[in-house]
C-alpha cells in the first residue's frame, strides 16, 4: 500500500448512529462534528473534567482542518433503541448514577465566566449539566459502563435536572406503552428509582426527581415541537409521547416517589 492509499484510508469518515442535533462522524480514533459557538467552552469543560478524573468522557482536540469540533473516539458499544435486555440491570443502574454524581462533582468547579452554551442555563447553576445523560450516549464493554459522549449540550444547571433525565431513561418513568421503556409494575419501578437516587448519593429524594422529571418532559416536549415547526416533521411525534409520560408519572407519583425496604 503505498502512502497516498494508507492517508486515504486513515481519514475515511463513518457515520455514528444517535448523536444530537449535529450528526457525528468517526475518522481514525477521533469523532468530528459541526461546530458552534459554544464549541470552545465544550473543549474546555471536557479539558477541566480530564483534569479532574473524569477520564470516561472523551479527550478534547480542539478542530480539524474543516472548522469542526473534535474529541478522542470512546471505544465500546454504544446501544441504541430497542435497547437490549442487559441494560436494565441493577449494575447499569447503579454505574450511571455512580458516573453521574461524578461528573457533577468535577464541574462544580469549572469556570463558567465567559461561557457559551447551546442549551439554556437553568437555576440553581450547582454544576454542569450533561443534559442527555442516557443510555444512547453511554459507551459500554462488556456490559458495563466505561465511558459517556455527545457533550455539545452540556450547560451549568442543577444537578437533578441531570437526575431526572437519566431516571425517565433508565428506571425508567415512562408510560407503559412506551416501546423504550421495560415492561415493568409500580413497585418495580419505585424500587429502581431509589438504587439510583442512593447511587448518586447526596440524600438525593425519589419525590423531588419525580417532580423534576415532568418539568423536564414539558421542556422537552416543548423543545421537540419547536424543531418540528422548523421543519424537522419526523420527530413531531415525541412531543406527545413527552407529555404523556409526564401526565403518567404525575398520575403515580405516590407509587413511585414511596419508600421502598
Amino acid at each position: 500500500m503505498n502512502d497516498h492509499s494508507a492517508n486515504a484510508l486513515t481519514e475515511q469518515e463513518e457515520a455514528l448512529p444517535g448523536g444530537n442535533m449535529g450528526g457525528a462522524t468517526r475518522v481514525g480514533a477521533t469523532v468530528r462534528r459541526g461546530a458552534g459557538a459554544w464549541s470552545p467552552t465544550i473543549q474546555r469543560l471536557l479539558r477541566h473534567l480530564r483534569e479532574h478524573g473524569v477520564t470516561w468522557a472523551p479527550y478534547p482536540l480542539g478542530t480539524d482542518e474543516h472548522g469542526r469540533d473534535r474529541v478522542s473516539y470512546l471505544p465500546g458499544l454504544v446501544p441504541q433503541y430497542p435497547l437490549p435486555d442487559w441494560i436494565w440491570s441493577d449494575g447499569v443502574l447503579t454505574d450511571a448514577g455512580v458516573y453521574l454524581a461524578h461528573l457533577h462533582h468535577a464541574s462544580a468547579s469549572f469556570d463558567t465566566a465567559g461561557g457559551t452554551w447551546q442549551s439554556p442555563l437553568r437555576q440553581p447553576a450547582e454544576v454542569i449539566c450533561h443534559n442527555d445523560f442516557a443510555p444512547y450516549n453511554m459507551v459500554f464493554n462488556d456490559r458495563r459502563l466505561i465511558g459517556v459522549i455527545d457533550w455539545d449540550t452540556a450547560s451549568p444547571g442543577p444537578r437533578s435536572w441531570d437526575l431526572a433525565y437519566l431516571a425517565y431513561r433508565l428506571v425508567p418513568l415512562a408510560h407503559p406503552d412506551n416501546g423504550d421503556a421495560i415492561d415493568s409494575d409500580l413497585g418495580e419501578r419505585a424500587r429502581r428509582l431509589r438504587v439510583l437516587c442512593d447511587a448518586y448519593g447526596l440524600g438525593q429524594d425519589p419525590a423531588r426527581i419525580l417532580q423534576v422529571a415532568v418539568d423536564r418532559l414539558h421542556d422537552l416536549a416543548a423543545f421537540t415541537e419547536a424543531r418540528a415547526d422548523q421543519g424537522q416533521e419526523n420527530i413531531r411525534r415525541h412531543v406527545g409521547l413527552y407529555r404523556r409520560d409526564a401526565k403518567w408519572i404525575t398520575a403515580h407519583a405516590d407509587q413511585l416517589g414511596r419508600d421502598v425496604a
